[in-house]
């Protein structure tokens, strides 16, 4: 079973054995999505990231300007930093489900939140999750960001 513990800025998981558990990790997105403010798209999108034992949640919320609308992932992202960036972050989970339909969709990363992910520690070897309605699927961020732009570029090493 999941716990949630609020904490300023958003959700935090305690995980007491310290064992990573896709299962826990895309239940915790399941969870994190029930949370969302979408009233426009109505497209509630949860995410949870895994790091130092710890599950990170985040939902999006949406503005009337679109551009202002922050996207699960980034905020699940935000909570890992908001914490003090514990760890390296080893995987994400995503799951989605449309209100006009009642199902639950397998829905990607959309290109920002691909790009806040590279800029994570470990992004080279981060494991993407995704519910799909009836269980998960595993992708790596290199499989969805092929080629990508980050602070290597710019001639700054990770960490």
């Amino acid at each position: 079973m999941v716990s949630f513990f609020p904490v300023k800025g958003g959700a935090v998981t305690e995980h007491s054995e310290n064992q990573f558990d896709p299962g826990n990790l895309l239940e915790a997105a399941r969870q994190q999505a029930t949370h969302a403010r979408a009233p426009y798209s109505r497209f509630h999108v949860g995410a949870a990231l895994w790091s130092d034992g710890r599950i990170f949640g985040g939902c999006n919320v949406e503005n009337a300007s679109y551009g202002l609308t922050i996207c699960a992932e980034r905020g699940a992202v935000m909570n890992w930093a908001a914490a003090g960036s514990p760890g390296t972050p080893l995987a994400i989970a995503i799951a989605a489900c449309s209100t006009d339909s009642g199902q639950w969709v397998e829905a990607m990363p959309c290109g920002a939140c691909r790009q806040v992910l590279n800029e994570l520690p470990g992004a080279n070897q981060l494991v993407v999750w995704i519910w799909d309605g009836e269980g998960g699927k595993s992708t790596t961020l290199r499989e969805l960001l092929p080629h990508s732009f980050g602070p290597s570029d710019l001639g700054i090493e990770e960490g």
